[in-house]
């Protein structure tokens, strides 16, 4: 098989592979449409449990309506088409691993997906009932609460994101121990810097409100433990990996080694 004909089913494998991705999208979503309604009250029901009775929510625009559900069920069939969407990818570059690799790949992608599900899950029944209340009680007296549908659906979008990202730390620092570019020694001596960089990186990604600000920076100081923790492990696997391999390399040269000299002292014999 040529180079171009190689490149050319290469190619056709991945376009199959992302049509298959989008199409579990597009058929979940079709299953989701019709209780997009209802989906959209689950996800506002933390804040409708925090603003003053008497209020509700309303819509500034005329579609908003029918469009923020639908965008919602929407965004929902891709967090739920993650797994299968991961699968694809896992299938296109399997074949080009090594088997070290690929006892290293497979567990991560199934872990980042159940770490970005949690930091959504910790967002949704942590992070908005502490926020909301914190809203609620800051606004003035004379100010009626009545959050706009679409604005609701765009900050608790960019929350679920910031957190289920941030929620990969984990992941992020095993590749970098696995891959060499630092180590858990290197990333304890600078425990420091990670605290004070958690919130930062919390006040960026999160709107401008404390509260959402340290409940994000505190999980991502705890996940940057873990990922030490976990990273020394296959930082040690991979040390004796070395060994084992440079072990074998050393015994196939000498045995190669003792070979040859057996073979010329049969010639010259």
């Amino acid at each position: 098989m040529t180079s171009q004909s190689s490149l050319i089913s290469h190619l056709v494998e991945l376009r199959t592979r992302v049509l298959k991705a989008l199409s579990s999208v597009l058929v979940i979503f079709m299953l989701l449409a019709y209780w997009a309604q209802d989906l959209y009250g689950i996800l506002a029901a933390p804040l409708v449990a925090t603003i003053p009775e008497g209020a509700s929510m309303i819509a500034t625009s005329v579609a908003s309506p029918f469009f923020a559900p639908f965008k919602l069920t929407m965004v929902l069939s891709f967090f739920i088409a993650i797994p299968y969407v991961l699968y694809q990818i896992w299938g296109f570059i399997a074949p080009g691993l090594y088997r070290n690799e690929k006892k290293l790949v497979a567990p991560l992608l199934l872990s980042s997906t159940l770490l970005f599900y949690s930091g959504i899950a910790f967002a949704y029944f942590v992070v908005f009932p502490l926020a909301f209340s914190f809203f609620s009680a800051v606004a003035p007296d004379d100010v009626l609460i009545s959050p706009d549908i679409s604005e609701y659906l765009s900050f608790v979008l960019k929350i679920f994101f910031a957190f289920g990202v941030a929620f990969e730390i984990p992941v992020a620092i095993i590749l970098m121990c696995w891959t060499g570019m630092t180590t858990p020694e290197q990333l304890r001596k600078k425990r420091s810097h990670v605290i004070v960089a958690a919130f930062v990186v919390g006040m960026l990604l999160t709107p401008p409100d404390v509260i959402s600000q340290v409940l994000l920076a505190i999980p991502m100081w705890f996940l940057f433990e873990v990922g030490v923790v976990v990273g020394s492990w296959y930082t040690k696997d991979a040390n004796q990996k070395e060994d084992i391999d440079a072990d074998d390399t050393e015994y196939e040269d000498s045995s190669g080694q003792q070979k040859h000299d057996n073979q010329e002292n049969e010639t010259k014999s």
